[in-house]
């Protein structure tokens, strides 16, 4: 929520000891609740003219050595005149000019800020400039010199003059129970509030002045007709003939461009003022384009075609609140206006609309039609149903006075079902319980009737109270705890001596325990951990996958839409951020879920630990050229967090939708990884365009085995081992996977370890050969083993190389 301090300010009230500055302000603010995520200057103009005085030409002759140039004196108030070079072909004696003088920086329209310093131009010394419109960011026009209204004194402060409009600016992170803090007016109650508790006065907020409110005639009646009251509660209009369109008055365009809002005209800014001061919102018909007089609030057939303004075609659905005259649709309720019903230059008359908007309604319609609109995002978060009338009164008193307009209709008011107030019992006992804090009954009361709230009845041990209708989120006692807390502040709470806490029993303690000593081994290898949102785009997935995906009903954005399938997708945008921000050698590890649907209203939930690779392993330097990223290298890190917890996994290939050279390691009948080299046709949807490497581990089944193996530790072998080299020929398609399958079946208990360390390929071994070197670590633990005993393992090796690989042992 964007604030502007000034237009608060405007809200305060007078009687105030001292105006907060917006610092103080800003503290205040976040004391209540409402916390300030920024607090920012604003500038109607960069630099706000300082430096640049009013001046008087009193002289104006052609420079000796340039024919475009003239050489000025300029009375710039001070005690000389200045002797100014100017360029502009319109500059003339007697002429009240604006000067630049030495040491100002000036911002040009367009290009970068400029300081002002005496130089030589063409050898005549010139003390300042001349500014045009567009060198002091004023306009866009370079055809000469901004010339001044000759009353104006030499000297004087530009900025007296033009009054350029400076502020502060508050960004406010509001939750979603705060929507009496979405105007300015309801900002300056919770003010108010809090300096009435603090200060022990009573302050409120200074509404603004409403004029007379008065009906001019009864020319222009409109009906209305709520069909869909559940979704419609309350509808309020009025009619305004005789306008004349045109600009806004500048305190109403500058208050608005401040908080980000660009002004468009008189009665289209007017209700967007309204919305961000009182925060209702409004929509303005062109009455000539309501056929018949009548105005419709119903739901239309799915699928109905309807234009909005932007001049997009929109397939309506069932859900969507129309509001509608006697023939057709005229704008998305509390979303969007219709094309053909806007306000625009030669209109002269208009149906004014302020109404009551059911926020589940509104919310599904902005997100299916990806319509985020300010109308929208408030009247999501529920509106003071009571406040769709002084709003109306507020507007068409302000059209009234700034497009001339006159009132032509009564107000018509369509509310069949009044809201009740609800009623909550507030204990004291249970005030002191949750808060902590024993608060005296005249202070409990004293906050609640400065937020709004009716008193109905008053006991000894509690208070019977009904929120006021802009606070729809009080439902329950506690809220009216946490209002009563805001208000006597946060920082205020009592921090207790002792604190008793009981203990908790760890039912997942060697989960957590082994996800630690995983993410450990990881970091220390280079990965560095992310975490990616579960709530992904459709988008990414295939017709199969989106086939069980769970999918969103209330969806934050057309974006997210769907729970994730898979974690594929949702790491390479992570992949694809870091990769367009230059960041090479990009190494990631997550934990997390995906999410499949099995059946209506049963889902499932699978643990991962999932692997991302792209860029380079080792980055250029003096020692070497880059070495990039391989499956192999992926392949030994799946290994090594398996050698971590005790499981052993066999290595399996296998084919994958989205992967290319894939592979499974499993145990048994359990899955525990699979990888690969991401296919290009989803790295395509990416923007990413190098080789991405993933791997998927599936965290129950690991979690499910690594508990069944027991950790043995034994002492370090006394002997030493013995390492023997052998190069084996064999077929080029024979995968190392088979050379150790058949180690393995030899059963030599004193091989400990099988390593390939080379592969050669060359013609002269011949056609379709390869040449493997491994090296074989044997040991002993009881003794050392002898020249004969190594040999005859060997020996035992080479016979089965040859028997059952078909490997020809190379000399």
């Amino acid at each position: 929520m964007t604030i502007s301090y000034n237009w608060l300010c405007d809200y305060l009230p007078d009687n105030l000891t001292v105006k907060p500055n917006p610092e103080l302000l800003s503290r205040i603010l976040t004391s209540v609740g409402l916390d300030v995520e920024s607090l920012s200057p604003y500038q109607s103009v960069k630099g706000l003219y300082e430096g640049l005085v009013v001046g008087e030409v009193l002289s104006c002759e052609p420079h000796p050595d340039a024919d475009k140039l003239k050489v000025t004196r300029v009375n710039a108030g001070g005690p000389e005149p200045l002797q100014i070079v100017c360029g502009a072909p319109n500059v003339a004696v007697g002429q009240k000019v604006i000067v630049a003088l030495e040491g100002t920086t000036i911002y040009p329209e367009e290009g970068q800020a400029l300081k002002i310093k005496t130089a030589r131009i063409r050898g005549v010394e010139s003390q300042g400039m001349l500014c045009a419109e567009d060198e002091i960011g004023l306009g866009k026009s370079h055809a000469g010199i901004l010339v001044l209204p000759g009353n104006l004194k030499p000297g004087s402060p530009l900025s007296d003059f033009l009054k350029p409009y400076s502020d502060h600016i508050y960004e406010i992170g509001l939750t979603p129970n705060h929507m009496d803090a979405m105007s300015h007016v309801g900002i300056a109650r919770e003010i108010c509030a809090f300096l009435s508790h603090q200060e022990k006065k009573d302050f409120k907020v200074k509404m603004p002045a409403a004029p007379h409110f008065s009906i001019d005639n009864q020319s222009l009646p409109v009906t209305v007709k709520i069909e869909n009251r559940k979704a419609c509660a309350r509808y309020s209009g009025i009619s305004i003939g005789g306008l004349e369109i045109r600009d806004s008055p500048s305190w109403m365009q500058e208050k608005l461009k401040a908080i980000g809002i660009r002004p468009i005209n008189n009665v289209v800014d007017i209700t967007n003022f309204v919305l961000h001061e009182m925060g209702q919102p409004l929509h303005a018909y062109d009455a000539s384009a309501i056929k018949g007089h009548k105005i419709i609030v119903k739901n239309l057939t799915a699928g109905t075609s309807f234009i909005t303004l932007d001049g997009k075609e929109r397939k309506l659905d069932a859900e969507d609140l129309m509001i509608c005259d006697a023939e057709a649709p005229l704008c998305i309720a509390g979303v969007f206006g219709g094309l053909g019903s806007g306000i625009i230059n030669s209109s002269k008359s208009l149906f004014l609309e302020s109404a009551w908007f059911n926020p589940s309604a509104i919310r599904k319609t902005s997100f299916r039609h990806g319509l985020r609109t300010d109308a929208a995002v408030h009247f999501e978060k529920g509106m003071d149903i009571s406040g769709t009338v002084p709003a109306l009164k507020r507007a068409a008193a302000l059209i009234r006075e700034y497009a001339g307009g006159q009132i032509v209709s009564d107000i018509i008011d369509v509310y069949p079902e009044p809201f009740p107030k609800d009623q909550i019992l507030l204990k004291y006992h249970y005030l002191k319980k949750l808060s902590g804090k024993n608060y005296h009954s005249v202070t409990v009361k004293n906050i609640l009737l400065s937020l709004g709230f009716d008193i109905l009845r008053e006991g000894p041990d509690d208070l019977l109270v009904a929120p006021p209708y802009h606070k729809p989120d009080i439902q329950l006692p506690a809220d009216i705890v946490e209002e009563i807390m805001r208000i006597d502040g946060y920082d205020n709470i009592e921090i207790p001596s002792a604190i008793t806490i009981s203990p908790s029993v760890e039912t997942e303690r060697n989960a957590e325990a082994m996800r630690e000593k995983i993410a450990g081994f990881l970091s220390g290898t280079g990965f560095s951990e992310i975490l990616t949102n579960s709530i992904t785009n459709s988008a990414y997935y295939g017709t199969e996958e989106l086939e069980t995906a769970v999918k969103m009903i209330n969806n934050l954005s057309a974006e997210l839409n769907i729970m994730r399938p898979s974690m594929l997708e949702t790491g390479l945008e992570s992949i694809s951020w870091n990769l367009n921000r230059k960041s090479h050698g990009i190494r990631f590890f997550e934990f997390g879920k995906s999410y499949q649907s099995q059946q209506v209203g049963r889902y499932l939930e699978l643990n991962h630990c999932c692997l991302y690779l792209a860029g380079d392993l080792q980055a250029q330097s003096w020692k070497g050229k880059p070495q990039p990223t391989d499956f192999f290298y992926l392949k030994g890190i799946c290994e090594s967090i398996l050698e971590l917890v005790a499981v052993k996994g066999t290595a399996v290939q296998t084919t994958h939708p989205k992967l290319s050279v894939a592979m499974e390691m499993v145990h048994g009948k359990y899955r525990l990884f699979h990888l690969g080299q991401v296919n290009n046709s989803v790295l395509i949807k990416f923007g990413i365009r190098q080789p991405v490497y993933f791997a998927d581990l599936n965290w129950d089944n690991l979690l499910m085995l690594a508990s069944q193996q027991t950790l043995v530790f034994t002492e370090l072998p006394r002997q030493v081992p013995v390492n023997r080299d052998l190069a084996l020929i064999v077929e080029k398609s024979l995968p190392f996977e088979s050379v150790e399958k058949a180690l393995q079946k030899i059963g030599l208990e004193k091989l400990q370890q099988v390593q390939l360390f080379d592969i050669f390929e060359s013609e002269k071994l011949g056609k379709d050969k390869k040449s493997l070197a491994i090296s074989f670590t044997f040991l002993d633990p009881e003794k050392t083993l002898t020249d004969k005993e190594i040999e005859d393992m060997m020996s035992r090796i080479m016979k089965t190389a040859e028997s059952e690989l078909k490997a020809e042992i190379r000399k």
